[in-house]
């Protein structure tokens, strides 16, 4: 039997006014999705166990087999092997988010672009 896992992170949304209160995804056109739901068995599933706080880190941990309780200990580590930084035992993994702000002439600020980061400090001997 083949899977076809869907993860929808990040589909959820505020409806819109413009979208006649409708979210982005109640308007869009997903024929695919679509098809894959009539045609398959959908389901859903409790990723984040209770007492966890939500992320995606932690559910894409669970969906993965791994049990977030015993395996998570933060977006660090995560971000950092995926970029191929194999961190040891007793170092430390930091991760930031990088964002550029726009100042408007009201004094008001917007984020206009969001990037994340991870950096690995590695714990030496004699440092």
């Amino acid at each position: 039997m083949k899977y076809v896992v869907i993860v929808g992170d990040g589909m959820a949304d505020m409806p819109l006014a413009e979208l006649g209160g409708k979210t982005p995804l109640q308007q869009a056109r997903t024929p695919n999705m679509d098809k894959l739901a009539r045609e398959g068995l959908p389901g859903r599933v409790r990723t984040v166990p209770e007492g966890i706080p939500p992320g995606s880190d932690v559910a894409n941990l669970s969906i993965l087999g791994y049990d977030p309780s015993r395996y998570y200990s933060g977006r660090a580590p995560l971000e950092a092997a995926s970029i191929g930084i194999e961190l040891e035992a007793d170092d430390v993994a930091y991760r930031c988010n990088l964002v550029t702000l726009k100042f408007n002439r009201d004094k008001t600020r917007a984020i206009m672009e969001i990037t994340a980061a991870a950096i690995s400090l590695r714990k030496r001997p004699g440092n």
